[in-house]
């Protein structure tokens, strides 16, 4: 069972990046998933998540407007479009797998990627 991020780098403010995680070892389309984010030295962020199924999306009010999350079942893979990067926006960003609670807890997700490092600086 793997989560497999990429697509991080150095962008400058206002670049965007898109992140895409391809999963492995799961059936990918039966489950919800979501991008959580973590400045090193800080608690973990919840960012977004896309419900199997009928694929409502939702959006941390930090990054709603910018960031759209999307998936591909047929690829097993999950993506991130970051458009109008922030500073604030640099953390690792993780692609999780849903279990239960709230979409927006970041303890809501029991299965975690290795993450992609963004850095957004100028």
């Amino acid at each position: 069972v793997q989560l497999q991020a990429s697509g991080g780098g150095l962008v400058q403010p206002g670049g965007s990046l898109t992140l895409s995680c391809i999963a492995s070892g799961f059936d990918f389309s039966r489950f919800s998933m979501g991008w959580v984010r973590q400045v090193p030295g800080k608690e973990f962020q919840w960012v977004s998540a896309i419900v199997t199924g009928h694929g409502t999306t939702y959006y941390a009010d930090s990054v709603k407007g910018r960031f759209t999350i999307s998936r591909d079942n047929a690829k097993s893979t999950l993506y991130l479009q970051m458009n109008g990067l922030k500073p604030d926006d640099t953390a690792r960003y993780y692609c999780a797998k849903y279990d239960r609670g709230p979409y927006h807890e970041w303890d809501s997700y029991d299965m975690w990627g290795q993450g992609t490092l963004v850095t957004v600086s100028s």
